[in-house]
């Protein structure tokens, strides 16, 4: 019974340390301003890149808050978490691709519009990715 005990201590320490490095971590406090972003109704969606290790944390957290989220792999180490509005992350999900470089260029346009990127910036770098897809270059 004591060595039961002592392995769930054991376990909570662990859990506990790892929930305190994750909150004390930079890119945290941005995922917490995130959520109070979308919360307060100033995004709808939200395009978050983090650790990897972060995961399990950051999909307790969303879960919790009951907010709706999809989130790929970015490379070995790092992942993008979507999350906002449900309807928003709906269309994440139809458009189906991992990679934002796989996007097509309006792909692309509707994912800067949905994120809330200065609108006529969108519309030039759309027109560039164009006029670069034409000439057989694509930007990155």
């Amino acid at each position: 019974m004591l060595r039961q005990h002592e392995a769930r201590h054991s376990e909570t320490q662990k859990w506990m340390f790892d929930f305190v490095n994750f909150v004390h971590s930079e890119n945290t406090h941005v995922f917490l301003h995130h959520i109070y972003e979308y919360k307060k109704g100033l995004r709808n969606l939200i395009l978050h890149t983090t650790s990897q290790e972060n995961e399990r944390k950051i999909r307790e957290r969303l879960d919790r808050e009951q907010i709706a989220h999809v989130i790929y792999p970015l490379g070995k180490k790092k992942i993008n978490v979507f999350f906002g509005a449900s309807i928003c992350i709906k269309v994440i999900e139809k458009i189906g691709k991992v990679h934002l470089h796989d996007y097509s260029d309006e792909e692309d346009f509707m994912l800067g519009i949905m994120l809330g990127y200065d609108r006529k910036k969108q519309c030039e770098r759309y027109l560039q990715r164009k006029d670069d897809q034409g000439k057989g270059q694509l930007i990155g």
